[in-house]
């Protein structure tokens, strides 16, 4: 269907009768104090009364219609029972609020739609529903009308267990996954090759159970148009993408992985939209949803627009979709992407690209005040939900609380880490001596925030590599590398994030267009790695001292962290009770050590529960005990004997009570 169509003399008489002969509606679902409070960005449950939703006018059954198009001559809607006429169903402008609401008598689910709406310019725009629950499969872009009532949950368990525990003392290791290209069946032809969210509930929680991983990450879930996207340029914020069903499969996908102790995050981008010719863009003929100025509405580097957080209704747009995702679907957590080009009014801008706040600064305080007006409501819902900020910069305070003058997240992507230390794991072991401070800087500001330390999507396309292939040196030297790195980071403080393919050592870049090689898990070398990162999930979910005290030095102490001549790290992590506590050892380098001595905080037995190899099970014939012997090491007073392996890694547990 075309985006604009000139209007004739006669089509815009006809337009105007028909519009004249529209019945008012009962006023009970958009109400004045709806509308008092969409104007104050407070209508929480605006997404009830917005978009499509079943309904009674004089006794007929048929679907209700409410949108916000404030800058619109006239509003209809379009569908196939009135063959896409834009004159056949005027909506009815509401008061002043710049809302149009409109019935069609006989509609029933799984129907798709439009708004046509007619601009300042007598063109006319067919746009997808911003509250629409559904969407048409790509490459259609209508809006489909979708029943979210009455799914019966088994979840009761798991949201009672997440409302009363805190989640900073609970174990978090994401799985970071895109539906679409994690597996696919055997039929590309059919679906675009894509499961149903329910076929997908089933394999991830078999491999995310075996695995060991606490909670998923699924990238891409409201509707987009374009698979190159990810999800990241969004169309249908509403909408769980068609691509793998609809809106009651989903609830059942975050319904089972509930019932299997799996917790569910959503990629959540509320810092932009695409300029497709359906979607918020220019919505009602001008800039709606997004700033007017193109130095604040559009963002140079993606070729997208801005959302105007200055405005209630747009603010209200986005706080009402965070809360839809926690209240109708059950989701534990929204990651929240690209917090730093909200933040900051020059990002990505060049002079004269941007203006500066009212202070001069280019701090962008419309965003931050939607940060805390909407994580003052998640904080406010002691529910145990969290939202999580991407936020790649050394912005203050994102997660104190607003009360504080913070922004109020409950975690944040330590992105710094991250690049240190891959940077440091790119290395060639000779010259890791020179960068040891890579991987001991995070720990300066480790406590600064609640942190989770992520391997994410963004770090294996683009011709970035895969993880196994950043690593130097050759096929064996790679993985012994790679676990060497995934060793120390398990050890260190802060939640943990892998991305799908990185847990076996996928070779190629991910590529959405593919399904991850899952054969590999079936060779030796690869196998070897899958076997080892889970040992680390598992023993990161068994000892409290990996998880509880992230955020605090009473958790985490260095035993040597300038051993840089050798290229090797040793640490301890506590859960405050003196119990249980773990001592790290990590070699960065190919040279091995007969006797490498490793100071002890106390005296006593140091079991080893990991090595290199994976778990230590019982039945080795490895020695497994080491007793600490008195003598200053590392700056403590005892200490333990131990043959580190070039590459080599150990855990050991004791006691300190």
């Amino acid at each position: 269907m075309a985006k604009t169509m000139k209007k004739t003399g006669t089509d815009k008489k006809n337009a105007a009768k028909k519009k004249a002969e529209q019945k008012p509606l009962d006023p009970v679902f958009l109400t004045g104090f709806d509308r008092y409070l969409l104007a104050q960005a407070t209508n929480y449950k605006v997404y009830k009364k917005m978009g499509a939703h079943p309904a009674k006018l004089d006794g007929k059954q048929g679907m209700h219609f409410a949108v916000w198009a404030p800058h619109a001559k006239a509003v209809s809607i379009v569908c196939d029972r009135n063959n896409w006429d834009p004159t056949a169903n005027y909506m009815l402008p509401l008061e002043k609020s710049g809302v149009f609401e409109g019935f069609i008598e006989g509609m029933g689910f799984g129907e798709i739609y439009k708004y046509a709406i007619l601009t300042k310019k007598d063109e006319i725009l067919y746009k997808a529903d911003p509250y629409g629950f559904s969407a048409e499969f790509r490459p259609g872009t209508a809006s489909r009308t979708a029943d979210i009532e009455n799914y019966k949950w088994h979840d009761a368990k798991w949201m009672k267990h997440r409302a009363e525990s805190g989640t900073f003392d609970q174990p978090m290791a994401i799985y970071e996954v895109q539906l679409g290209s994690w597996f696919k069946s055997d039929n590309p032809d059919v679906n675009g090759g894509f499961l149903n969210y329910r076929e997908y509930a089933k394999e991830l929680v078999d491999y995310v159970t075996y695995m060991g991983y606490t909670h998923v990450e699924l990238m891409g879930i409201a509707e987009y148009p374009f698979d190159g996207s990810w999800g990241y340029q969004v169309t249908g914020y509403y909408a769980p993408t068609s691509r793998y069903g609809d809106p009651k499969d989903f609830m059942y996908l975050v319904d089972y992985l509930h019932q299997h102790n799996i917790g569910v995050i959503l990629d959540w981008v509320p810092a932009h939209f695409p300029k497709d010719a359906h979607g918020l863009a220019d919505f009602d003929g001008e800039a709606l949803f997004e700033y007017a100025d193109p130095r604040m509405g559009e963002h140079p580097d993606w070729g997208t627009k801005c959302f105007d957080y200055s405005k209630p209704e747009v603010k209200n747009f986005m706080i009402g979709n965070a809360l839809y995702w926690y209240d109708e679907y059950h989701v534990d957590g929204l990651r929240v992407d690209a917090v730093a080009s909200m933040l900051y009014l020059d990002y990505g801008r060049r002079d004269g690209q941007w203006i500066p706040n009212k202070y001069g600064g280019n701090g962008n305080l419309d965003a931050m005040e939607f940060f805390k007006h909407l994580n003052s409501v998640i904080r406010g819902r002691k529910d145990g939900a969290i939202i999580i900020a991407e936020e790649s910069t050394a912005w203050p305070k994102v997660t104190e609380t607003p009360e504080n003058d913070g922004l109020g997240f409950t975690y944040k992507w330590n992105m710094g880490w991250m690049h240190d230390f891959l940077d440091y794991m790119k290395l060639d072991p000779y010259f890791r001596k020179d960068n040891h401070n890579k991987m001991t800087f995070g720990m300066s500001y480790a406590t600064s925030e609640k942190f989770i330390l992520v391997l994410s999507h963004d770090e294996v396309v683009h011709l970035k590599c895969s993880m196994i292939n950043k690593m130097p040196g050759l096929d064996g030297d790679k993985f012994r590398n790679l676990k060497c790195g995934y060793f120390f980071m398990f050890g260190h403080a802060g939640k943990k994030l892998l991305f799908m393919g990185q847990d076996f050592a996928q070779y190629h870049e991910w590529d959405e267009k593919v399904a991850l090689d899952w054969y590999l898990c079936d060779e030796p070398l690869n196998k070897d790695m899958q076997n080892f990162v889970r040992d680390l999930l598992h023993m990161y979910r068994k000892y409290p001292a990996m998880y509880k005290l992230d955020d605090s030095w009473n958790g985490f102490s260095w035993v040597n962290a300038d051993d840089a001549s050798r290229s090797i790290f040793s640490f301890i992590r506590r859960d405050g009770t003196g119990k249980n506590s773990l001592l790290f050892v990590v070699n960065m380098t190919p040279v091995g050590y007969d006797d490498y001595m490793v100071g002890a905080p106390v005296k006593g037995k140091y079991t080893l529960v990991l090595d290199q190899d994976g778990e230590v099970a019982p039945s080795t014939e490895k020695p497994r005990v080491f007793t600490a012997k008195k003598g200053e090491c590392d700056k403590l007073p005892y200490r333990i004997s131990y043959p580190l392996p070039g590459y080599g890694c150990a855990v050991f547990r004791f006691n300190e009570k």
